[in-house]
């Protein structure tokens, strides 16, 4: 008798935790449906900014300046070492030091400027962020603005994410994105 209160105790217990585990289910399902998810496809935006297209065309050009400045050393370098190579029987042990020292000069020369210019902290990269920051922050911006006004919960950028195996086309927002900035 005592065994059979016990049992009834505990499935009307676990009758009562699946009754609570259902409705926080269902209180969960809510808040997912409630909200609002949209895409963008940041290289379709961005290929349709003239803005971005002409910073990336500065880009080029500065990037094949600087290389033909590094590989003009480059050459250099390799000249000294060519004509040591010619020259070492006839050299002195301090004109052989002189000329070798010379020739890891000039590579070091060359490996500075490469990294001056392309370094992880470089030119190349300071100027990068000079003429991208302010075009990403105004596509942000306008995102921002579009997420506001719709009650978007997340943005996703489909371009960049390769997790996203489908996506309605109904939730991509890119082109009212362009419309923000004043592109069609």
């Amino acid at each position: 008798m005592i065994m059979t209160n016990k049992m009834q105790h505990t499935s009307s217990l676990l009758t009562k935790l699946r009754g609570a585990f259902i409705l926080l289910l269902g209180v969960v399902a809510m808040q997912v449906q409630a909200q609002k998810f949209a895409l963008v496809d940041m290289e379709y935006i961005l290929s349709h900014v003239p803005a971005y297209e002409r910073a990336n065309e500065q880009l080029n050009q500065v990037s094949r300046k600087w290389q033909a400045e590094v590989e003009v050393l480059t050459k250099e370098a390799q000249t000294l070492y060519k004509t040591y190579q010619s020259e070492a029987v006839f050299l002195s042990d301090e004109q052989k030091k002189k000329s070798e020292e010379a020739i890891v000069a000039k590579e070091k020369e060359a490996a500075e400027l490469k990294k001056k210019y392309f370094g992880p902290e470089g030119e190349l990269y300071k100027k990068r962020e000079s003429l991208m920051t302010p075009i990403q922050e105004e596509i942000y911006n306008a995102i921002k603005d579009i997420s506001d006004q719709k009650g978007y919960s997340l943005i996703l950028d489909r371009a960049s994410d390769a997790g996203i195996i489908f996506a309605n086309p109904k939730i991509d927002i890119s082109n009212e994105v362009l419309t923000k900035l004043g592109y069609n």
